[in-house]
């Protein structure tokens, strides 16, 4: 009986060897089936039919959601796209075969696709989807082509990722702006009065003045004596004689007379010339900067720092080329000068104010073009008199204790703006120089180089 349970255990043994073996071979097989499944692509709303090889006994999927398949006849499968994403379906044959298939289902990217080639057609852009996003990729002429697009995209899916390229476009051309701010400023001034002084007539010492010119000249009195007792006199000091200055000594009577007209002309001319690329701002400033004293508060209160203002002439632009060939500015142009005149003292710290002209404006403009920008005046008029009462207003004779001032400031302001495509010079191209009124650095020869002097005596 040994040797024949022996063998019955040697056969048990090999029954076991067999049955793992078979489980090996199922399982390696079932790893080849679902390694070899079908992909499937359908969009949701979408249905289509499979035409099974042999007649279907039994269907599965993994998630009904996502995809719905039904038998129609014994070899013929509905499948219907139910929702976004990816779900597996399993076919089982009468003969015991089976068939797995790989199903995801996407977004119906169609209408999106006739959308985008209608709109852009010379554009290479490609759609995918996953689940709800979209990617949008290929490459595209400029970004506000690419912009478009994604826009449009984003009202297919909740997400949309931008993978467009903007293809190297030409190189930008380069405007010139050839500016010319050109200032007159014309400046009257009046002024008259008279001072008038005795230094003894009528025994009478005293001067006649509104105090607005000349009022240091002084009459000082000294007694001079005589046969008939001593006369006043006096001696006029004479620290501003005014422009007309009479005396009469027979009279003992002077007269300082102030009767001036002054007429000033002050021309600013500047001409900058700015260079941008097209779409892109520029900016220029002839002047300076002054300081101005900031009180601190929080932790440093009370304590004063310095910024620094910009003021002169300002321009800033931003020029734009059209389809038409033409120009457009966006231009705004700034004048301002130091105001002591309205200047604020704060502290000690004297705050000059700032007097500002300021125009901004849009135009269109074909290359070589000029448009003047004027009108900006300031008219200023200031009058100041000065008169004794009720003498004053005598007719005629009242002039005589009168004085005044009379100042006119006119100012204008003219911009001459010329814009201009240029092109930057090639490597072989001229390159322009300074005008020198002498030769700069001249460049020596080796023949004009003197010989040296040898040294010693022979």
């Amino acid at each position: 009986m040994t040797p024949i349970r022996v063998f019955d255990n040697a056969t048990a043994g090999q029954l076991r060897r067999i049955v793992f073996t078979a489980a090996l071979l199922g399982l390696a097989a079932g790893t080849c089936l679902a390694q070899s499944a079908e992909d499937l692509r359908i969009t949701v709303g979408k249905s289509i039919v499979i035409d099974y090889p042999g007649d279907i006994r039994q269907i599965s999927t993994s998630n009904p959601e996502i995809v719905d398949a039904n038998p129609v006849t014994t070899r013929e499968i509905l499948m219907s796209g139910k929702g976004l994403g990816s779900a597996t379906m399993v076919v089982w044959s009468k003969s015991d075969q089976r068939m797995f298939y790989n199903v995801t289902v996407e977004l119906n990217l169609d209408p999106l696709r006739r959308i985008l080639q209608d709109t852009f057609p010379s554009e290479k852009i490609d759609l995918h989807s996953s689940r709800d996003s979209i990617s949008v990729n290929g490459t595209v002429s400029s970004k506000d082509v690419a912009d478009r697009a994604v826009a449009l995209s984003a009202t297919f899916a909740k997400t949309v990722v931008n993978n467009l390229t903007v293809a190297p476009g030409p190189v930008d051309k380069q405007i010139l702006l050839r500016v010319k701010f050109a200032e007159l400023d014309r400046s009257t001034a009046q002024q008259y009065g008279v001072n008038l002084l005795s230094n003894g007539a009528l025994n009478t010492l005293g001067g006649v003045t509104t105090g607005q010119f000349g009022g240091a000249n002084s009459v000082t009195p000294t007694n001079t004596p005589s046969a008939n007792g001593t006369v006043s006199a006096g001696t006029i000091s004479v620290t501003d004689a005014l422009n007309i200055f009479a005396f009469r000594p027979d009279l003992n009577i002077a007269a300082f007379i102030k009767a001036l007209e002054e007429q000033d002309v002050l021309q600013i001319l500047a001409e900058p010339n700015l260079v941008t690329t097209n779409g892109k701002e520029a900016t220029f400033l002839v002047g300076g900067e002054f300081p101005v004293p900031i009180l601190q508060g929080g932790a440093a209160a009370g304590a004063v720092t310095i910024q620094f203002k910009e003021f002169g002439i300002r321009l800033l632009f931003t020029p734009q080329l059209t389809g038409n060939n033409t120009i457009k500015l966006a231009l705004r142009q700034e004048v301002s000068t130091i105001d002591v005149a309205n200047a604020v003292t704060l502290q000690g710290f004297l705050i000059p104010a700032l007097s500002t002209r300021r125009a901004e404006t849009n135009v269109e403009l074909a290359e070589g073009q000029t448009f003047v920008v004027a009108g900006l005046m300031d008219n200023r008029e200031t009058e100041a008199m000065n008169k004794i009462p009720i003498i004053s207003s005598i007719p005629v004779l009242g002039a005589l204790f009168k004085s005044k001032i009379e100042r006119k400031n006119n100012t204008e302001l003219v911009m001459l703006v010329t814009p201009e495509v240029t092109e930057a010079l090639g490597p072989n191209d001229p390159k322009p120089q300074p005008n020198f009124p002498k030769e700069f650095l001249k460049r020596l020869e080796p023949k004009d180089a003197q010989p040296a002097k040898s040294g010693g005596k022979k």
